[in-house]
């Protein structure tokens, strides 16, 4: 950890791509950072948060939050650089969907401290239950300025380079990252890292900035519809943008490859395995797409390989740019792969085998392994078991079937309910949404007296997203069983603190009107068993508040 505070220029280090971010950040001078943990983010906060309390004696030190929400997170920046300071805030992709109401009108109105936004996507979902999301979708919502780097060095050098971007143009810049390149570990060779300084906002009332109402709004799209023609002029002159390897001829048909992000690092081991070297044009500016040098890239292919994860955005781009400079131009990309899951190696070699008619002989594994099934569980001693253990036990007490009782899953640990071995979730979504989920089906089954709804939370998500579902339930007279999961920490993602630690969530429940309340240790069973029966019986929301920090508790 100390050495990401090295002075040494020219060092090299080795990094995840998410501490290079964090390098990349302090280079610039970052004055404020704000956050949400979420992997594959997680580690970009953690960071900020490691160093920040190793250098909270010093006053000429940046500033750090984990903020509530994505949304919170994204407008406590928004303040910061609003008053001149150098911003970054960082999330996962569905902390990107919470922030959305706040992210198009900040881009509308444009920055004055530079601003960095942090998206990770997380192809093929290997710790995103809800969905396969692609994040660049929303470069071309928002008109954001977007990069994306492919390894640690450039999560560094294009952090830095996205703090440039903001402060010439105002406007905030999004680096998209990916699980792989969040947890890559190479070498990294440091810049310039100034001495911190102490700072100091200054926010200067300016309605035409700050005010997005009509017809001024119209007026910001229009300054920013400039703001990314020039852009636009600086992405086809950045070096971030290469072109590299040599014309291939198979026949009368000259090959290439367009390629983004980590991909990028799949087509150099795959060609090395081929011993080809196809010219290769890798895209770090995905918005605004450098559409002239695309051109000049595309004019004397006969075939053209496009490889991205995901939606084939930059295939779709492509497709339309060849119409004007080569129409006869053949596009190969979600012909030769798939747009669900994430590429690796042996993905994109098999795309280039078939793209380039050439062979390659794979050896056949001498013997399979066969490895028995593992479900995920939670961790030995979790209190979580016990609270599971009590759910099951209050149930049958009640004389109530399992299936006669509908379970509503959240986001964190508790989301283990949903492994057979447990057996506690008929339904998985978005941070909060276990309330507001279960409140619908109450109300569509009123008739059914019979079902019982049972809908868990923990602490991080119930201030995240849970508190607004639970005020919509009590208003609109509602009676699921609430369990909120209160382990004291923000704990999936690596034990971050979350507002639980300095706020009382009885007392927030409380004035949010619920009259059935309780909070218990999991280690009670006895009064655990006994408040479920009780609860389920009543015909209004219910709350438990199951309390017992969790075991990595330090």
């Amino acid at each position: 950890m100390e050495e990401i505070l090295s002075k040494k220029k020219g060092k090299k280090i080795i990094l995840l791509g998410n501490e290079a971010i964090v390098r990349g950040a302090l280079e610039a001078g970052v004055q404020f950072v704000s956050t949400y943990p979420g992997t594959p983010a997680s580690e970009i906060g953690n960071t900020f948060y490691n160093l920040k309390s190793q250098i909270s004696k010093s006053k000429n030190s940046f500033y750090f939050e984990y903020s509530v929400n994505e949304k919170v997170a994204l407008e406590t920046a928004m303040g910061a650089s609003f008053s001149g300071l150098k911003t970054l805030v960082a999330m996962k992709h569905f902390g990107l969907n919470v922030c959305q109401d706040a992210l198009l009108p900040f881009v509308y109105a444009g920055s004055l401290g530079p601003t960095v936004i942090v998206v990770a996507d997380d192809p093929s979902c290997h710790s995103s239950a809800q969905s396969e999301q692609n994040s660049r979708i929303i470069s071309y919502l928002a008109h954001i300025p977007t990069l994306e780097p492919a390894d640690p060095q450039e999560c560094k050098d294009f952090t830095k380079l996205a703090f440039e971007i903001s402060k010439k143009f105002k406007i905030p810049v999004l680096v998209r990252i990916t699980t792989r390149v969040a947890h890559q570990r190479a070498p990294v060779v440091l810049g310039e890292l100034r001495s911190l300084k102490p700072f100091q906002g200054k926010f200067k009332k300016d309605p035409r900035k700050f005010i997005t109402m009509p017809p001024r709004v119209l007026e910001m799209k229009e300054e920013l519809w400039k703001k990314i023609e020039k852009i636009k002029e600086l992405s086809e002159k950045n070096k971030i943008n290469i072109v590299e390897g040599r014309k291939l001829r198979v026949g009368n048909r000259s090959l290439g490859i367009i390629v983004s992000g980590v991909s990028y690092l799949y087509v150099m081991e795959a060609q090395k395995e081929l011993g080809i070297s196809l010219p290769a044009l890798k895209l770090g500016f995905f918005y605004p797409l450098p559409e002239e040098k695309i051109k000049k890239f595309l004019k004397k292919l006969r075939k053209v390989l496009v490889i991205e994860e995901l939606e084939p955005l930059l295939e779709e781009a492509i497709t339309r740019m060849a119409k004007e400079v080569n129409p006869n131009l053949k596009i190969y990309g979600q012909d030769l792969l798939s747009p669900i899951g994430e590429l690796n190696p042996d993905k994109v070699l098999s795309a280039l085998v078939k793209f380039t008619d050439r062979k390659l002989n794979f050896r056949q594994p001498v013997f399979k392994i066969q490895l028995p099934k593992r479900f995920p569980q939670p961790c030995p001693g979790c209190p979580y078991w016990l609270a599971f253990a009590a759910i099951k036990k209050g149930i049958e007490e009640s004389g109530l079937k399992k299936e006669e009782v509908v379970f509503g899953g959240d986001i964190g640990c508790y989301m283990l309910a949903g492994s057979p071995i447990i057996d506690l979730q008929d339904y998985l979504f978005c941070m909060g949404s276990s309330i507001g989920i279960a409140h619908g089906v109450k109300k569509a089954l009123r008739s059914d007296s019979k079902r019982k709804l049972i809908a868990l939370i923990g602490d991080s998500t119930f201030f995240h997203a849970g508190i607004p579902a639970l005020i919509n339930a009590v208003f609109n007279q509602s009676n699921p069983l609430i369990i909120i999961m209160d382990n004291q920490i923000t704990a999936m993602t690596g034990q971050q603190p979350n507002p639980g630690q300095t706020v009382k969530i009885e007392e927030v429940v409380s004035a949010c009107g619920v009259k059935n309340l309780k909070v218990i240790s999991p280690l009670d069973q006895k009064a655990m068993i006994k408040t479920i029966k009780e609860f389920l019986k009543k015909k209004e929301v219910s709350v438990i508040i199951s309390r017992y920090p969790c075991k990595f508790i330090r």
